[in-house]
């Protein structure tokens, strides 16, 4: 059968129920398909040979091949074959891994002097065994080379597409207003009339065979399917999923935004599903020939972008439904801008297929830079005609006083882009560089399907996430019953994967554009491209695998609830039951914490591929950065280390240093956080606590002592003094009885006598309060008494001023 069946098998599958019976009745005549032998095992000494010679073939082809899709299929090739290579490499490998364990069985061959003898099949085995893994070994050897080899011509091929194309594109062909740009079309000296005649006839005689008996009715159906999808299938299509946006689809954004991706993919569905019934209704047959069939599939393939173009302007403009527009642009602008989609789809289409015409034919170089420079005429026509319109459109709706709608300023970038490429097109056409006209031309559309394509996926992933995680709907509320999360890490759930989503979106969005344009690149291929991109493939020198990445990442996240979970179990249940203090317990946990964490983020870079050997420049570049930035960042780790192994403060303690005081709350990697008596927090670097003074002031379970100076008058008598100061402190719940409070004379001053009660409590935490309640205590009891404390004496020293005498009797005659 044709071959572009299997290329769109999940399209022929809407065909049965369209036409299963006209179908099957007009090719009964048709041969059956013969089942498939089951493969039979890769003998590596002949595959080999036709590898190599396959490689050969491919680069005495390349070597004077200079047309564009030629060396892309040989670049295609030589992939392949080097893919192939090594498979059948690997393939080898367990089986030389058997011969080491065979050989390991029978042990190495006795010395002549040993004395030792082995019988004659042991040593004829052994000789059996060697030869056999040295012909592993050169046949693994072979299959390596052949690898190296395909992917060193692969290199060299796109270096060589890439030379031509700067070639081609510098290369000027003649101005379109020449007349040698249009000579083809007056000149007779060559020989495309012929083979234009020839192919003519090939397509003829296709038509032909497709409407011979046993076959006529067939057509007759594929072409009436093709003319069902194409008008009442792309309509039901498109209002089946209008109803499911809007009675099946949650409330919000969603139902927008599903809503224009249905409708892109509904006119992108029917224009690929009627160009695919259209080829199977005159193309289905063996006897076809090749070239035809090769045509036909180059407008299949072709189908697929004309239906994106035509099924994102429809989407993007949705006249039908001006109220679920996704981009903000005023319904008189989208009216006028309705007719180019389809208009840029047919010229696409029509150009495209001109070209794939001119190369199943053959023709001129002439004839082949004509069609090339319409081509590139009518694109940035088009879209010059775009840009000039939208803004007409735009300033006849300013000057009604209906203002359109604000531009963003990527919008308005993208249409100074769209002008500024469309005006190149035109002078590169008009000065001569048809090429660089036909490159640019495509490039546009290319640009404009990917970045189409994203905006709505982009959309479509966004609101999809939202949606899915949203408390107002069924998944949400689910989701949330089922974990017993808060709504806030919904949230967070809906914004990563969302992130996430657009990030893979970009990476395929960049990952096509480097990948050329449609004219260059089918979607298969570029399906190819993102799998090999995803296994590694074109990033083998950064030693980078996608694949390898998102192990990593698992593994990351996975370690780190691990760690988690188990540091909650250490610290809930396990520890508690334990003759451990508070403190030890906290530091155990932060010590398994963080060698946690640094055997995850070894282990989550090795699973990237991460090799320490070739990290020389960074433990240079860190061992500098150490000298000097980073000094202090591990002299701080450093120390919390020590502190959580030498324990000299722990949690809970109450420690004195600079001139602060307060309870040791943490200990982290960097810093730990003292509380103060006013429950404010201070930070003290790690190092501080190392190599400063520090009073520990509940380390061993010492005993606070609380002392009190009082100062009395020199008529009082002291002993009756001494005896109420110790009932007072006797009195007292917190102070301890041994040792036993004691009363000394501290001094004798002018001031006074001053005493000094000192007592005992349990704890330094205790003597702040303690001494509080025994003031009150004192001063009430010795108030009691009618004993009062000394009072302080103040000299005060005043200076008048002498007054002068003023008297008249005083002054002299």
């Amino acid at each position: 059968m044709f071959t572009f069946r299997t290329l769109f098998a999940p399209f022929l599958l809407m065909l049965a129920l369209l036409a299963p019976a006209f179908s099957q009745a007009a090719d009964n005549n048709a041969p059956a398909p013969q089942g498939e032998d089951a493969a039979p095992k890769v003998n590596a000494s002949v595959e080999l040979p036709k590898m190599q010679k396959i490689l050969d073939k491919i680069k005495s082809q390349v070597s004077g091949e200079n047309n564009e899709s030629k060396l892309s299929q040989l670049n295609e090739m030589a992939l392949e074959l080097s893919g192939n290579a090594d498979t059948l490499g690997q393939a080898l490998v367990p089986q030389r891994q058997q011969l080491d364990a065979q050989l390991a069985v029978l042990g190495p061959a006795p010395k002549p002097d040993s004395g030792m003898t082995e019988t004659l099949e042991v040593a004829r085995k052994r000789s059996s065994l060697e030869n056999q893994k040295t012909k592993l070994d050169d046949q693994i050897k072979q299959a390596e080379g052949i690898k190296n080899g395909a992917l060193t011509l692969s290199s060299q091929i796109v270096n060589l597409r890439r030379d031509q194309l700067k070639s081609q594109l510098a290369l000027n062909a003649g101005s379109i207003l020449g007349p040698r740009f249009w000579a083809p079309l007056a000149s007779t000296q060559d020989l495309d009339g012929e083979k234009i005649s020839d192919f003519l006839s090939e397509l003829q005689d296709t038509a032909a065979l497709s409407w011979e008996p046993g076959w006529r009715f067939g057509t007759i159906g594929w072409l009436i399917a093709a003319m069902l999808v194409m008008t009442l299938g792309r309509r039901y299509g498109e209002e089946f999923l209008a109803w499911v946006s809007i009675h099946k689809m949650p409330e919000g954004r969603l139902r927008r935004s599903f809503l224009a991706s249905a409708i892109a993919l509904t006119t992108l569905a029917a224009v690929v599903l009627t160009f695919n019934f259209f080829a199977l209704a005159f193309a289905r047959r063996d006897e076809v020939s090749s070239d035809v069939q090769d045509f036909i599939l180059r407008l299949v393939q072709l189908s697929v972008y004309c239906g994106l173009i035509a099924g994102l302007g429809r989407a993007f403009l949705s006249t039908r439904r001006p109220s679920w527009r996704l981009p903000a642009i005023s319904n008189e602008v989208a009216l006028a801008l309705k007719p180019f989609p389809p208009i840029t789809a047919a010229l696409v289409f029509i150009f495209q297929t001109v070209e794939s015409f001119n190369y199943s034919v053959g023709t001129s170089l002439n004839t082949t830079i004509m069609a090339n420079g319409l081509t590139a005429l009518l694109i940035g026509s088009t879209g010059l005609a775009i840009s000039m319109r939208t803004n007409r459109v735009r300033r006849r709706m300013a000057q009604k006083g209906n203002p359109p709608e604000a531009r963003s300023t990527l919008v308005g970038l993208i249409q100074m882009g769209l002008t500024l490429t469309a005006l190149a097109i035109l002078i590169s056409l008009v000065i001569g560089y048809i090429s660089l006209a036909r490159f640019l031309s495509y490039e546009v559309i290319w640009c404009g399907i990917l970045f189409g394509s994203f905006y709505f996926l982009s959309q479509l992933v966004t609101d999809g996430c939202e949606s899915l995680f949203s408390i107002q709907t069924r998944s949400g509320r689910r989701i949330q019953s089922s974990l017993n999360i808060d709504e806030r890490h919904l949230q967070q759930a809906a914004t990563l994967l969302g992130a996430l989503g657009k990030t893979l979106l970009i990476g395929i969005v960049a990952l096509a554009l480097l990948n050329g344009t449609f004219a260059s690149t089918t979607p298969i291929g570029l399906i190819q491209k993102v799998i090999e991109f995803w296994g590694g493939k074109g990033l083998e020198s950064l030693n980078i695998v996608p694949a390898h990445m998102v192990n990593a990442i698992i593994c990351l996240v996975v370690g780190i609830y691990v760690l988690r979970s188990v540091r909650r179990w250490l610290d809930k249940e396990f520890l508690p039951k334990t003759t451990m203090d508070a403190g030890m317990r906290v530091s155990l946990v932060t010590l398994f914490s963080n060698i946690g964490y640094v055997l995850i983020i070894l282990l989550t870079l090795s699973i990237m591929g991460l090799q320490w050997n070739k990290l020389a420049w960074i433990v240079s570049a860190l061992s500098v950065g150490i000298g000097f930035g980073l000094q202090e960042i591990v002299k701080n780790f450093i120390s919390g280390l020590i502190l959580l192994t030498e324990r000299p403060v722990k949690v809970g303690d109450l420690v004195s240093i600079s001139g602060i005081e307060g309870d040791i709350r943490r200990i982290n990697v960097r810093a730990t956080e003292i509380q103060l008596s006013d429950k404010s927090t201070v930070i003290v670097p790690n190092s501080q606590l190392i190599s400063q003074n520090v009073r520990n002031a509940t380390m061993g379970n010492a005993q606070g002592v609380v002392t009190i100076l009082l100062t009395f008058p020199l008529n009082i008598d002291p002993v009756r003094v001494r005896e109420i100061l110790l009932e007072v402190y006797e009195e007292n719940e917190r102070i301890l009885e041994m040792p036993a409070p004691s009363v000394s004379f501290k001094d004798l001053t002018p001031a006074g006598i001053v005493l000094s009660v000192t007592g005992n409590v349990a704890s330094q935490r205790q003597i702040s309060s303690a001494k509080s309640d025994l003031l009150f205590d004192i001063l009430t009891r010795l108030r009691k008494e009618g004993i009062v404390l000394s009072t302080p004496q103040t000299m005060i020293i005043e200076r008048r001023a002498q007054q002068g005498l003023t008297d008249d009797s005083q002054q002299l005659p």
